[in-house]
């Protein structure tokens, strides 16, 4: 294995883990953003109130989202796997 090889799988593999991150980041910027302003307009600082609110929001994200998760990471595997097989030639 050479090294451009080595830079594009690992530039493959950064660039999907981020591209699999992605909606739950934006769903943490999301709900953040709210409970936030919700906290300025209500004077309420507890640091607590926005636990619930970003584990309700990413639980139900993440069974929303489950089966193009999973699809994604097999056809990911599935690629790698099959560009590994022809590394040794």
């Amino acid at each position: 294995m050479n090294v451009e090889t080595a830079i594009d799988l690992f530039k493959t593999t950064i660039v999907f883990a981020l591209y699999i991150v992605s909606p739950f980041l934006g769903t943490l910027l999301v709900v953040s953003l709210v409970s936030s302003i919700l906290q300025s307009v209500t004077s309420m600082q507890e640091q607590t109130l926005t636990f619930i609110p970003k584990l309700v929001a990413l639980a139900a994200l993440a069974l929303v989202i489950t089966p193009w998760l999973l699809r994604s990471l097999s056809e990911f595997a599935i690629s790698m796997l099959t560009r590994m097989g022809t590394l040794g030639h």
